[in-house]
């Protein structure tokens, strides 16, 4: 799905909660989610995955399947196979549609992206001791005028954001659980991705590893 750059850049929301400003337009809002807030969240994704389990996306054209484990919730979905990138309104391997988007995610949306229009998917990534996701641009969505908005569940990651360019000068910070991150503005289509997982940062998931939770807008807002 190619992507048409929306023509005017997406406006900074204007009263967030306190965050650190990584880079114009990523904002990091550390310890956002309580420990009770995490949990809460946890088994609401618990019961996401019960209906649409987590499955293996592969690369386009080579087939190699991803380190992640996936799934979604919301009217849309986002996968990967050898037809390429897409979002769609059923699970690639159940072909059920997804399930519906927990409240509590939607609440999370209107407080820390305070965008106009709800997400219309939530991409749901598991991420085991061992996985990583190269750098890559958000921007299969059909404009850019919306955020993009991350939340984190379980062990910490190490993520790297850079600018626009793919090569160019990049960041690394510590993802914790209950942070929640925002790519915004000048930084929407950043380059970014999570080097690696350190296991044991968190007791949240039993089983171990991180849940990210990608909170996203695909159609214009009407």
């Amino acid at each position: 799905m190619t992507a048409t750059p929306a023509s005017t850049p997406t406006q900074m929301p204007a009263h967030l909660p306190a965050h650190l400003e990584v880079a114009p337009g990523a904002l990091w809002f550390r310890d956002a989610l309580d420990r009770e807030a995490q949990a809460a969240l946890l088994a609401d994704i618990r019961a996401v995955l019960d209906e649409a389990p987590l499955f293996t996306p592969a690369m386009p054209r080579t087939g190699k399947p991803f380190s992640v484990r996936m799934s979604n919730c919301g009217p849309l979905g986002w996968a990967s196979d050898a037809a390429g990138y897409r979002y769609q309104p059923f699970h690639p391997e159940t072909r059920a549609p997804w399930p519906a988007m927990p409240p509590a995610l939607t609440e999370l949306w209107t407080t820390y992206a305070a965008f106009p229009a709800p997400p219309e998917a939530c991409l749901i990534n598991y991420y085991g001791p061992d996985a990583r996701m190269s750098l890559h641009q958000d921007r299969d969505e059909a404009d850019f005028t919306a955020p993009v908005l991350s939340l984190s569940l379980g062990d910490t990651a190490l993520f790297r954001i850079g600018g626009e360019t793919r090569g160019g000068a990049t960041r690394s910070i510590r993802l914790a659980s209950g942070d929640i991150f925002l790519l915004s503005g000048p930084s929407r289509l950043a380059f970014h991705g999570i080097d690696r997982i350190l296991p044991g940062t968190s007791t949240l998931l039993p089983e171990g590893g991180r849940f990210n939770l990608t909170l996203r807008r695909v159609n214009p807002a009407t």
